[in-house]
């Protein structure tokens, strides 16, 4: 009877941990195939084309500074600098389009890459915490792109540059084809390559990382650096969207839009773990439920309520378990 007992104990003990493994990775698609079947019911035109392709255009910018932050963030570190990277490669991508747009961009994305590199710089050879550099450049970075504008809005008329952001492929507009194609790459570096699990192991443990022969330092550098490279990439899609550049607004707050998919994906914030499919279905989360929210007439303010329970309750699920 006891004997019986216990491995009714044991197996329950199993599923429930089963659950709380898996809860991280499928809570997400989850939550969001909740949210579309609500909105199928109640919410009128959801599921039209015009609509879906702006939700699409909406979380393009947020997923590829998203899928950066996924990066970093499973090494253990975070990336508050990406807004003020944007600014940057936005100012420099509008002040240098007389110089052909090629030009323009490829200088833009050299600057955000060379920033990233800096800070992953910083914090693995000087081993200061990730979020003291980067808070730095997220104060300095605006300032920096004011004064390459001179302090004024830029706005410019290249039909080339601005096909960027406003240009479609077929049926499918420019930015979603990039955001695509980024989170394909994503996927196959970190699932098919030795630099993908050194990711994954410096954020686990980096000590034990190091002495297995990874080259920790370099993989925070890189990670830091392709973080930079996308938020730039990022900045070049909404400066062109919108055919100008204002060091003020472009990439504003989209730190906080970036870690809220990440942590929703099911990327902890202790590291160790990465998954940019999670990261993708985060960031359409906190779409839906913006446009689910202005479609009905709903206060915006309670979405941003919905969103941070949302939030809580992700950072919940990931919380260390006790043994």
């Amino acid at each position: 009877m006891q004997a019986t007992t216990t491995i009714k104990r044991t197996n329950t003990s199993t599923i429930r941990q089963r659950i709380s493994d898996a809860a991280p990775t499928y809570g997400a698609l989850a939550a969001l195939v909740l949210l579309l079947v609500f909105n199928s019911l109640f919410t009128t035109n959801f599921f039209a084309a015009n609509n879906v392709i702006n939700i699409l255009l909406q979380v393009a910018t947020t997923v590829l500074v998203a899928i950066g932050m996924t990066l970093v963030i499973a090494t253990r570190g975070i990336d508050l600098s990406v807004g003020s990277v944007m600014a940057i490669a936005s100012a420099i991508a509008a002040t240098q389009l007389p110089r052909g747009v090629g030009v323009a961009m490829l200088l833009a994305l050299l600057a955000a890459l060379m920033v990233g590199t800096f800070n992953g710089w910083l914090i693995s050879t000087f081993d200061i915490q990730p979020i003291i550099v980067t808070l730095a450049l997220l104060i300095t970075g605006r300032g920096i792109a004011q004064v390459i504008n001179n302090g004024q809005l830029v706005s410019f008329a290249n039909p080339t540059f601005e096909y960027f952001g406003k240009g479609y492929i077929g049926f499918i507009p420019v930015p979603v084809v990039v955001m695509l194609l980024v989170v394909a790459a994503a996927i196959f570096v970190m699932r098919m390559t030795a630099f993908g699990r050194y990711i994954v192991a410096t954020g686990g443990n980096e000590a034990a990382a190091r002495l297995a022969g990874v080259r920790t330092n370099r993989t925070k550098i890189a990670v830091y650096a392709i973080s930079g490279m996308l938020a730039g990439l990022a900045g070049l899609i909404q400066t062109a969207r919108i055919g100008a550049s204002d060091a003020g607004t472009i990439g504003q707050y989209i730190e906080l839009d970036a870690i809220a998919a990440v942590v929703v994906g099911g990327t902890p914030l202790t590291g160790g773990r990465a998954t940019i499919i999670g990261t993708l279905i985060g960031a359409l989360i906190m779409a839906v439920i913006t446009t689910s929210f202005n479609m009905l007439n709903y206060p915006y303010s309670w979405s941003l309520v919905l969103k941070a329970a949302i939030i809580l309750v992700a950072v919940y699920i990931q919380r260390p378990k006790v043994a």
